[in-house]
């Protein structure tokens, strides 16, 4: 049976086997990833860097690690932001391996260790185990968001990935609405076996990361060929129907695609479209309490209602991903999203009022997160063939996270953080001219490629003979 045999009733029907199937533990292991940063990421001292005193925000009160491990000064700041340059390091080589391994092994092995290094961490007891433990933990989840994201392009058309995309991320979304509740419970067992409530956050949530690594292998699927909840018709129809979605393009591994996807301006093209919104993004994860609590609303409270944007951000990411997948196009959505998020930003950078300032940030976090999925599975639309595809992916992921080395050090000039806003809004101006041009850049190729098949006669029954060409394909079509 052939891909165009199977009616839209029938298509929509596998599609979302597929999600039931594939969806729920790529969006857990997503979160429990996502839980272990974010816990970190709360703990962010209040005041100037040069202030030396152990406040910090959050209701795990990390304040408790900052005067046992002594982070005054830049010492938190480094702390978080050293974890991204293992982080960024270990992308491109870790896609590598998972199109050379069975994802359902990879994933795995990377949750455990990073599971195991978390859990470790409630052992830290001076400031240098913990930048130590935190090139670990970088190097260990590294190839967690890229891997994601090319395991899901494995399966879904190119139409089809947005929605599926934006709900592992909006996954990230949930763990920076509740960590801080979970961490505020974990903290109540400070002193038991002689550990400190932050020790016993790393420690618990490491072991529920091992335990659910080491349960993962059973939920996840390699390929079609080897999925039990397909059917036989089912399993020839996604098959074909990838095949078809992708020309035909090569699947083995040939080092020259590696280098293809290095090596394609339009990779960097898609990194700056995204580097805006992951910069804000993780100043968002990382300050969101400490910029409400600048506003004047007291710890606690800011705690609680840091949880408000995170929720917004939740439904508007999966809603960005569902509509861009109905109109099959990405840039217009990511042009959207660093519109609302400049908005936020300027009523952030020009608020007088408290409740002004929680509608800044509500607006910037519903900006700056939905296009991130959105680009992701723009970016695995537009880079052809596997390989070259799993190396685009993780060669703009890890571009995009180095700006959480950014991001940790921007909001230092509370209570209004002037320069991190500032700095903030360049870079989504940045992003929104970027993806303007890319827009405009794949249209022009477009129809360059549809004006030389024309004139040469170059057919869909070619396309054996462009199969090693990736996306310079004259048969391949670049999403906008």
């Amino acid at each position: 049976m052939d891909a165009i045999d199977f009616s839209p009733e029938q298509r929509a029907r596998v599609l979302r086997k597929l999600d039931w199937h594939l969806l729920p533990p790529v969006a857990l292991l997503y979160l429990l990833s996502s839980l272990d940063r974010t816990n970190f990421g709360e703990y962010y001292p209040l005041g100037r860097p040069h202030v030396t005193d152990a406040r910090v925000l959050g209701n795990a009160r990390i304040a408790g690690m900052a005067k046992d491990l002594k982070l005054g000064g830049l010492k938190y700041n480094t702390a978080a932001a050293i974890f991204f340059a293992t982080f960024c390091a270990g992308q491109v080589p870790s896609n590598v391996i998972l199109k050379l391994f069975r994802p359902s092994r990879w994933i795995p092995i990377m949750m455990v260790a990073w599971g195991l290094v978390m859990t470790l961490m409630c052992l830290v007891n001076t400031y240098p185990q913990l930048l130590v433990a935190r090139v670990f933990l970088g190097l260990a989840e590294a190839g967690l968001a890229p891997g994601m994201t090319y395991y899901i392009s494995l399966w879904y058309p190119r139409a089809d990935r947005g929605k599926r995309m934006a709900i592992f991320i909006a996954a990230a979304t949930v763990a920076g609405a509740f960590s801080g509740i979970l961490a505020y419970a974990i903290e109540k067992m400070e002193g038991i076996g002689g550990l400190h409530g932050w020790q016993w956050i790393f420690c618990l949530e490491g072991l529920a990361t091992v335990l659910v690594g080491l349960v993962a292998p059973f939920l996840m699927h390699d390929n079609t060929e080897t999925a039990p909840f397909l059917t036989e018709a089912e399993r020839h129809y996604i098959t074909e129907l990838m095949k078809t979605d992708s020309q035909g393009l090569a699947t083995h591994f040939k080092s020259q695609f590696v280098l293809q996807g290095l090596m394609d301006y339009k990779t960097y093209l898609q990194f700056g479209s995204i580097v805006g919104f992951g910069i804000t993004a993780y100043a968002i994860a990382l300050f969101t309490p400490t910029i409400l609590n600048g506003l004047g609303f007291a710890a606690a409270n800011a705690q609680l209602l840091s949880i408000c944007p995170f929720i917004a951000t939740c439904v508007t990411t999966v809603l960005g991903g569902i509509y861009s997948d109905r109109h099959k196009v990405r840039g217009p959505y990511v042009v959207a999203g660093a519109i609302v998020g400049l908005v936020g930003c300027i009523i952030l950078y020009m608020q007088t009022k408290p409740s002004v300032g929680i509608v800044g940030v509500v607006l910037t976090a519903m900006g700056v997160y939905p296009p991130i999925p959105i680009i992701l599975a723009w970016t695995s639309s537009n880079a052809g063939g596997d390989v070259k595809r799993s190396v685009a992916i993780a060669t703009v992921t890890s571009l995009a996270s180095a700006g959480g080395i950014c991001g940790s050090f921007i909001f230092f000039d509370p209570p209004r953080f002037h320069i991190g806003l500032a700095i903030t809004m360049g870079l989504l101006v940045f992003s929104l001219l970027t993806c303007l041009f890319t827009m405009w850049d794949y249209n022009r190729i477009n129809k360059q490629k549809e004006k030389w098949c024309d004139e040469h006669g170059i057919t869909d029954e070619r396309n054996e003979e462009f199969k090693d060409k990736g996306d310079d394909s004259p048969l391949f079509r670049y999403t906008l």
